[in-house]
């Protein structure tokens, strides 16, 4: 089976904002609480953080991490994880049914950042709460001193401000399930309102606003129109929210799902259009894809814990997904959707980053390892900066339900300026058959086969665990060459894989 791309150098999407490459930690299960923070284990620095979870974010160059939440933060008091630990109160977290320590807080979050080389995506509290906390939270997080809540921030240590320059108004503001569920209209006077006080502090703010958690809630895509009616001209972004799953068993249908994440972008970037038209406006907002994983493997495991709660445990095991082999496949078609629309998404998180719907998971006391997923996200985190190209794809399809036709071929390419190189992320989807590979490789000059790897297993259901790790891991693809300027290899069935091109000079 044969699958033809065309290439060239110049024809570009846009210029990928790395922050694409972003992920997410919440208050929620083992996330935080022996996930990142555990005093007593034996890599724990002076700071109560586990080094070895350290080191593999900073493998995994995540160069944002949005906090504290998530439905977490829909209930949460941001002063409760400020000053002496000792005199923090303990809270029942209605989300999901816990108690929260407050053991770790603003502060030892940005310190946790700063060590992995992270920006802070922080997210107010728009649903018990409002304007006047965020307010507050702001001045707290980002004022130099001379005022109640930044003297306070000096006073409990920290004489510079944190400056957090990306806010998250709220979180899935759509969802029944929110503590402070709101209407559209209610939400978008909310959030504008919140937006216009924290420009008034600071100019220079990118603000996100809540659309959609998912295109099959009943008030989508109405939802982004209303919201986005209210708030246009004073937010930056809107954020989408999905999560893929594949209960049934049905690989096929299950990798098409990121043609039915293009079609929820595309309706939101209409959306954003549309609006922008209405208003006569010349700013554009973008999207921040800031929830996005496949999460359905504990779903079974985390109705048990939650509905056999006795009492409010403290950090239980909630959303613990085991990945599989599979799963590579998916995460690598999602990310090859992000570069393709990186014209329009500019911000996506991967939810989460430790334990939870996660990378990476750790034993309390024990090791840290890096979940199957890892690697297709750690490829395009480390090497898919640059400019997104736009490919020209003809290959075969397959038909899946709710999609339509479906090319075997998943593939997103992109060129790094000052380096030369150009790195080409491949699926493919199809069950039995290898796709036999030729890009024709236009204004790119002379090039050869720098790095290749692929990532493929014959089991499906593969798992990486702490005894068996290294289960699932790149190894070096064969048999990838450049010749007369076109690219060939024989892309195996069920396969991820990564060529990365360099220029001959």
């Amino acid at each position: 089976m044969r699958a033809s791309v065309v290439l060239h150098r110049q024809s570009t999407i846009a210029r990928i904002d790395p922050r694409l490459y972003g992920s997410f930690l919440e208050h929620l299960g083992r996330a935080i609480y022996t996930g990142i923070y555990e005093p007593a284990h034996p890599s724990a620095d002076a700071d109560g953080m586990r080094r070895d979870v350290i080191e593999l974010v900073r493998e995994l160059r995540v160069p944002l991490v949005r906090y504290p939440g998530g439905n977490f933060v829909s209930a949460y008091d941001w002063e409760d994880g400020i000053g002496p630990k000792e005199a923090r109160p303990v809270r029942l977290d209605l989300a999901w049914h816990t108690s929260e320590s407050n053991q770790v807080g603003l502060h030892e979050f940005a310190d946790w950042c700063a060590s992995v080389g992270a920006e802070m995506m922080m997210a107010v509290n728009l649903g018990s709460r409002g304007l006047e906390a965020a307010r507050d939270l702001l001045e707290y997080a980002n004022h130099p001193g001379g005022s109640a809540w930044s003297d306070r921030r000096r006073a409990n240590g920290r004489e510079a401000p944190f400056d957090i320059r990306l806010w998250c108004l709220g979180n899935e503001m759509d969802g029944t399930w929110q503590i402070g569920h709101k209407t559209a209209d209610e939400y978008g006077r909310l959030a504008y309102e919140t937006a216009k006080a924290m420009r008034a502090f600071d100019k220079r703010l990118e603000l996100v606003v809540c659309g959609s958690s998912s295109s099959h809630m009943a008030t989508y895509p109405q939802w982004e129109a209303t919201v986005l009616d209210h708030t246009y001209d004073e937010i930056d972004y809107i954020s989408l929210h999905m999560y893929f799953e594949n209960p049934a068993k049905d690989t096929a249908n299950y990798l098409a799902r990121s043609l039915e994440l293009d079609g929820y972008i595309r309706t939101v970037a209409g959306i954003i259009d549309f609006v922008k038209a209405k208003k006569r406006s010349r700013k554009d907002v973008y999207i921040s894809f800031d929830e996005w994983n496949v999460w359905y493997h504990s779903r079974e495991r985390d109705r048990a814990i939650l509905e056999g709660n006795a009492g409010w445990p403290e950090a239980p095991p909630l959303l613990e997904d085991d990945y599989t082999f599979e799963d590579v496949l998916q995460v690598g078609c999602i990310i090859n959707t992000f570069i393709n629309r990186s014209d329009v998404v500019k911000i996506a998180c991967l939810a989460q980053l430790v334990n939870v719907i996660a990378p990476i998971m750790t034993v309390p006391g024990g090791p840290a390892w890096r979940q199957t997923i890892f690697y297709p996200f750690h490829f395009a985190s480390v090497f898919g900066r640059g400019e997104a190209l736009r490919l020209l794809v003809d290959c075969p399809t397959y038909e899946a339900e709710g999609v339509g036709a479906v090319p075997y071929l998943d593939i997103a390419a992109v060129a790094d300026a000052e380096s030369g190189h150009v790195t080409l992320f491949i699926v493919n989807r199809h069950l039995t058959e290898a796709l036999d590979l030729d890009v024709d490789l236009l204004g790119c000059g002379a090039m050869a086969v720098e790095d290749d790897r692929v990532i493929a297993h014959p089991d499906l259901e593969a798992r990486n665990t702490a005894k068996c790790p290294d289960a699932v891991t790149p190894v070096a693809g064969q048999g990838a060459e450049v010749a007369a300027g076109r690219l060939r290899a024989a892309i195996a069935p069920l396969s991820y894989r990564m060529i990365r091109l360099r220029a001959v000079r």
